[in-house]
């Protein structure tokens, strides 16, 4: 039998609560997929990011709280008001754990907030309020039952991940109010919506960086293609 390899998964913050917590689905994936999942400690500490990166297979950068604007240099007055709630510990700590883990060339998945979280990480710049900045007529912001398709994507050829769930329209949930503007110098897209939002995104000089826009957490119960994603993000923490 196959080694299950171990996946470090960053926390989800409630401060109303003063707690650190975890969606189920998440963890419940990456089992799913064979991977032994493990919630991260939120640190700054860059002793521990190592001792934690050196420790795992792979790393699943969550959806959760709005990225802080300052981290990409908005400067834009009529912006001002646009983020929800930010998360300036999550801030910190993806900023060590993301360069470090492609550094180490260790295989990540980014959802929702973690796309973002990379895209900024890496140079890049988001919409903060996508109603309001864009008008886009496509609803991003759906409703429970949250695994249920809100929009679709449409999957590019020639990709990872048209490799992995196919090429063409992909019905996906989604739960965003921002996403990506401008795409991180090394990030290649990988699936748009029809108001043109990129939804996925990979990273050619990685092993293994692949980053969506919608909730595979959520769907994959129900959802071969969100299963597909997983179990690729998996394999690559395998080998």
């Amino acid at each position: 039998m196959s080694r299950k390899p171990l996946i470090g998964v960053v926390p989800l913050v409630d401060y109303g609560r003063e707690s650190l917590w975890m969606l189920p689905g998440y963890f419940d994936a990456v089992l799913e997929a064979r991977g032994v999942p493990v919630m991260l400690p939120l640190t700054t500490d860059a002793a521990s990011v190592a001792r934690l990166l050196g420790a795992v297979d792979g790393l699943v950068v969550t959806g959760g709280q709005d990225v802080d604007p300052a981290r990409y240099g908005e400067k834009d007055p009529a912006a001002v008001g646009l983020c929800g709630e930010l998360c300036p510990e999550r801030d910190a700590l993806e900023a060590l754990l993301v360069p470090a883990a492609l550094e180490a060339d260790l295989p990540l998945l980014g959802i929702c907030r973690g796309l973002q979280a990379l895209n900024v990480i890496l140079g890049g710049t988001l919409w903060q309020d996508l109603p309001k900045q864009t008008h886009s007529e496509v609803n991003h912001h759906g409703t429970a039952p949250y695994e249920n398709p809100v929009h679709t994507v449409s999957v590019l050829p020639g990709t990872p991940l048209a490799a992995c769930v196919g090429e063409g329209e992909l019905p996906v949930n989604s739960f965003h109010h921002q996403a990506l503007r401008d795409v991180a110098p090394g990030l290649k897209v990988m699936a748009q919506a029809a108001d043109g939002v990129v939804e996925a995104v990979w990273r050619p000089a990685s092993r293994f960086c692949w980053a969506v826009q919608w909730h595979p957490e959520f769907s994959h119960a129900v959802d071969g293609a969100s299963r597909n994603i997983f179990s690729a993000f998996v394999g690559a923490c395998r080998g």
